[in-house]
């Protein structure tokens, strides 16, 4: 490259260096970077020194922008940043719409869906005729009368639920000449007598009671849900309580009245369980034994985790007792026939 080509390179560059020292606009500084970098120097070795130059006006450039605080001079690369953050931009604005979308959307579906439940359930009642059955909400305002219909159904199906369907589950008992059974037992059939993964109760209690012993049937209609529990209410059964057994596996099904039931264990499905037979022989012993008041037997295995077990120990040490008691009666008898020989035979012997 020739002097007379790199001359108005240098000389512009020194002005630019010039203007930069004295304090010239930051604009006028990136103006002429700008040109010396679009300025294309022929071909040769002054191209290094055009590409020096411009280096040094850049840096310069730069050190004195960031001493006042200024955002350094863009390129390519802050192109892409702003592009980048444009597209990231864009890209919420574009979540933060489909959401409002979405809640506006499940808004007026809710909306939808609360109008047409209080015009299905406040609606009146009909007859088999189609005509509608008047009640005490018949003189408030149309709107009303929907909402208060409404209001009224759902209190009476949360009723429905938590309490039994009558508070007389039973017939009254039977009076003479006919049989009345003395007790009364509540016998829960899950994990209890059945382990079921999924059926219908009549066809599992058609299957096994076959022969019909099994007098009343009553479901979860017919007990009082408390808790987060279904809770069997024996004061609802129309009989005399104190003749009344509940056997669950659960000890909140009898919390109302926790000395009318047995708690035993879960069944598993095992067919080698005996507890059934068990079970059988302690209500078979109160039964016998003509109890007034079961609750006075029953209330000495509340605590008990296996009621069953517990009478099987103190039927068994019963057992041991009775045998104890008969050999220490029967001692002293043998004793009392051998005293009584021979004092006898000496009386006799004596006579003679």
């Amino acid at each position: 490259m020739s002097a007379t080509s790199m001359f108005p390179m240098c000389v512009r560059a020194s002005r630019g260096l010039l203007r930069l020292r004295n304090g010239g606009s930051n604009s006028t500084g990136v103006d002429l970077i700008r040109a010396l970098s679009t300025e294309k120097p022929p071909t040769g070795d002054g191209s290094a020194t055009g590409g020096l130059a411009q280096a040094i006006l850049q840096e310069r450039l730069q050190q004195q922008q960031k001493s006042q605080g200024q955002p350094p001079p863009e390129g390519d690369g802050d192109s892409e940043q702003k592009q980048d953050k444009g597209e990231d931009k864009k890209q919420k604005e574009n979540t933060a719409y489909a959401k409002k979308m979405v809640m506006r959307l499940a808004g007026l579906m809710g909306i939808g869906g609360a109008v047409g439940m209080v015009y299905v359930f406040g609606s009146n009642s009909v007859d088999e005729q189609g005509n509608a059955i008047p009640d005490e909400f018949d003189n408030d305002a149309p709107v009303i009368q929907q909402l208060r219909r409404t209001l009224k159904y759902f209190q009476d199906y949360r009723q429905m639920i938590i309490e039994p369907t009558s508070p007389k589950l039973l017939p009254d008992p039977l009076r003479e000449p006919y049989y009345q059974p003395p007790y009364t037992l509540v016998l829960e059939l899950t994990d209890v007598l059945l382990h079921p993964e999924w059926s219908t109760a009549y066809p599992l209690i058609d299957s096994i009671d076959p022969q019909g012993f099994v007098m009343y049937r009553l479901f979860r209609d017919a007990t009082r849900y408390m808790e987060g529990h279904h809770v069997k209410d024996v004061s609802c059964l129309n009989r005399d309580t104190s003749k009344v057994i509940v056997v669950d596996c659960k000890r909140e099904a009898f919390s109302l009245q926790p000395f009318n039931g047995m708690a035993l264990t879960k069944w598993d499905g095992n067919s080698e369980d005996r507890t059934l037979y068990d079970l059988a022989h302690f209500l078979k012993t109160i039964a016998l034994s003509g109890v007034d008041d079961v609750r006075s037997v029953l209330e000495n295995y509340a605590l008990e985790d296996d009621p069953i077990e517990a009478f099987k120990r103190r039927q068994a040490q019963l057992a041991q007792e009775e045998e104890q008691r008969l050999a220490e009666l029967a001692q002293p008898k043998k004793q009392g026939i051998s005293l009584g020989s021979i004092a006898g035979r000496f009386w006799r012997s004596k006579q003679q």
